[in-house]
């Protein structure tokens, strides 16, 4: 009797956004948690030049390692990408080209822009690929703040207060952006509206003070042209976990996870998240009440925004006692030690069984239009 073949998936990690780094980390963690007698892993790492390369199924060199993150070295060997609805990449390595073989599924564990942002779900699209999380729309609108707060206002999610600003407004309407800004008081969060794990991001303590805002906007626009301030929630900072459910129902949602910065730090910036003992509290202690008031809105926004998959939904708890939405991740931090493993290891669903949930999700899905 043929020993039946194992399903092959492809890790896709790294990317040209500035999240890069973080890609390495969530792709060796995934990797090391795959059950290799089920699945045969294919890790391909996306250069910071955006050449695509095959790369040693070898954890450990995906991990933080005395501080230092890791990077796709682009000196391995080059893959060519089908445009023909085939999954058979190109090995560009040796004297001929040779064919590495099709693969199930894709987990694209890239985080930020031309990654996370609906740009290679599209290509995977094209090419016929079963892949993980959301699709091109929903992974586009969650990535852009700016399309994501309007969202969030047309099914009535609550929100705070915020300004789009865009490249053309800022260069050509400087002033009124200004006064926009200043209008939404007290202290803004100035942030690329497409970026995340809190590059780029500037507190300023008074929204009037235009100088500090001009500064800070010019930071955020070294990422992207496009910039979102947010005026400052006084409260907690709470997360909740979503999954596409397994039988087609309701997503499933964890207990929401409570964040606690480390000392030394003004806010829950880069160095905070990844490079420092800020905490969780799973479950979060809060009232039954609002408790179920975030597991609810959780759920909502996810299907709002057309999410598959899996998605982290942040909130803030204000001193009002009312719930804001902050934002939505289709592809949250993966590693081990994420937010978002973490809150569904506490709901009985450990790493392994997470990845494999992820994979068996995108599995049942079929290829082409979502």
């Amino acid at each position: 009797m043929a020993e039946q073949r194992k399903i092959r998936v492809a890790v896709v990690f790294g990317g040209r956004s500035p999240e890069h780094e973080i890609s390495c980390v969530t792709a060796g963690g995934v990797i090391s948690a795959i059950d290799t007698e089920q699945y045969d892993v294919v890790p391909i790492g996306i250069a910071r030049d955006g050449s695509w390369v095959l790369y040693s199924a070898d954890p450990g060199a995906l991990a933080i390692v005395d501080g230092k993150l890791p990077e796709v070295d682009s000196s391995g060997p080059r893959l060519a990408v089908p445009f023909s609805g085939a999954t058979d990449l190109i090995v560009l390595d040796g004297a001929a080209p040779r064919r590495l073989g099709g693969f199930d599924v894709v987990l694209p564990l890239l985080h930020g822009p031309l990654g996370e942002d609906g740009t290679i779900q599209g290509l995977f699209e094209m090419m016929d690929a079963r892949y993980a999380g959301a699709g091109v729309f929903a992974s586009a609108a969650s990535m852009d703040k700016v399309f994501m707060k309007a969202l969030f206002t047309g099914h009535g999610i609550p929100t705070g207060g915020y300004v789009a600003v865009p490249d053309r407004a800022w260069r050509g309407e400087r002033k009124r952006v200004l006064d926009d800004i200043a209008d939404l008081g007290g202290t803004v969060f100035v942030k690329p509206a497409r970026g995340g794990s809190s590059v780029g991001i500037s507190k300023v303590a008074d929204a009037a003070d235009s100088d500090a805002v001009t500064a800070a906007v010019e930071q955020a626009r070294r990422h992207d042209p496009k910039v979102i301030v947010e005026a400052a929630v006084v409260g907690r900072e709470i997360e909740c976990g979503v999954l596409e459910s397994v039988d087609g129902g309701a997503p499933d949602v964890s207990l929401p996870a409570e964040i606690h910065v480390a000392d030394g730090f003004d806010f829950y910036d880069f160095d905070a998240k990844y490079l420092s003992t800020s905490s969780l509290t799973i479950p979060a202690e809060l009232p039954e009440e609002v408790v179920a008031e975030i597991r609810r809105e959780a759920a909502r926004t996810f299907e709002a925004l057309g999410c598959e998959g899996l998605a982290r939904v942040d909130f803030f708890y204000g001193d009002d006692g009312r719930i804001y939405v902050n934002e939505i991740n289709t592809l949250p931090g993966f590693t081990p030690s994420s937010a978002f493993p973490q809150m569904w290891a506490a709901a009985g669903i450990e790493y392994p069984a997470l990845v494999d949930r992820m994979i068996q999700t995108a599995l049942r899905r079929a290829p082409g239009l979502r």
